[in-house]
């Protein structure tokens, strides 16, 4: 295995969150500052069942709405941030449950070919709702809590409205998509 990236990084624009470099051949885009990503995987138990907490917003890039599960940037607001504790403060602000524990899964990258960015796949315990969620200002994020029996069919009705589906619900349609 050989290292393919040839000489020096050179940035060709940043802003105040993402920057755009070319490291030889390749261009990429990175975050700035260090900040990272933490991805929730929040599963709500009850005398209903499991039942998992996905949220929905519009995205810019793709120009419509996104079903995807809570997730948040580290250290976007205070250098330092612990993984546990802005996973644990962006689930509250996205879905309103507050976990009693947030356990680690581990590092992941979604487009390692276009994006440097890894996140940390965490797992929230002991969800206790505490208000709607929704977000912060601007956000407009619906949360969805969906038997995960029904995940599947879930999927299938949202993508038939229009709506694109983030590669990281794999997680929860691996079995379905992989024995059918």
């Amino acid at each position: 295995m050989t290292d393919s990236g040839a000489g020096p990084i050179e940035t060709m624009w940043q802003g105040r969150f993402i920057a755009a470099k070319r490291e030889g051949k390749w261009e990429y885009v990175s975050r700035t500052r260090g900040i990272r990503a933490a991805v929730i995987l929040a599963i709500d138990t009850d005398a209903d069942g499991a039942h998992v907490l996905l949220v929905e917003q519009y995205r810019v890039p793709l120009k419509r709405h996104c079903i995807e599960l809570p997730a948040g940037l580290i250290g976007d607001d205070s250098e330092g941030e612990a993984d546990d504790i802005a996973a644990a403060r962006e689930l509250e602000e996205e879905t309103g449950y507050r976990p009693a524990r947030i356990e680690t899964i581990g590092e992941f990258s979604s487009s390692p070919g276009m994006v440097s960015e890894t996140f940390t796949l965490v797992r929230a315990h002991g969800l206790e709702k505490v208000h709607d969620g929704g977000g912060v200002e601007g956000e407009d994020i619906i949360v969805h809590r969906i038997a995960l029996a029904e995940v599947p069919a879930f999927v299938e009705q949202q993508r038939g409205l229009g709506k694109m589906i983030d590669v990281k619900l794999l997680l929860l349609l691996a079995g379905p998509i992989l024995t059918a």
